[in-house]
């Protein structure tokens, strides 16, 4: 583990929002056949006082390395609180979204080894596809 930074190594070792959440209003799940990687997001969105949905609650569980367990506690920490208007807002396509967030996973970590920046992508990709589960667009048949 001597490839990781203190925070990458903290949030790896104390995770943050781990587990489930009973009846999300969304659940957003990826993997990555060639890591092994398996992410399960859980959004519980509610309505603001300006009457914006905005994630009030999220849990993850992800099966898989150190950086992809603490990648996943760090989104969590970045999108909690924010709206969903935010979230959508730093894009325009989906995979432009998940590189705006993957940057910032990995900013907030202080650095991830480059072998390890995928975990970061598949962890934006779970918010993301959580959020296309609420909003009811289904995924293309792979």
């Amino acid at each position: 583990m001597g490839m990781y930074n203190k925070t990458v190594l903290d949030h790896f070792q104390n995770p943050r929002n781990v587990g489930k959440l009973e009846n999300p209003s969304a659940k957003g799940e990826v993997g990555n056949p060639a890591c092994g990687d398996m992410m399960y997001m859980y959004l519980k969105i509610k309505r603001n006082r300006q009457d914006k949905e905005y994630i009030d609650d999220i849990k993850f569980n992800t099966f898989g390395c150190g950086a992809a367990i603490a990648t996943s506690s760090m989104l969590t920490e970045i999108a909690k609180g924010k709206t969903l208007e935010e979230l959508l807002a730093v894009g325009e396509t989906k995979k432009q979204r998940i590189k705006v967030l993957k940057d910032q996973i990995i900013s907030e970590l202080g650095e991830l080894p480059s072998i390890k920046i995928h975990c970061s992508i598949l962890a934006a990709d779970a918010l993301y596809d959580a959020i296309d589960n609420y909003y009811g667009i289904q995924k293309e048949e792979k």
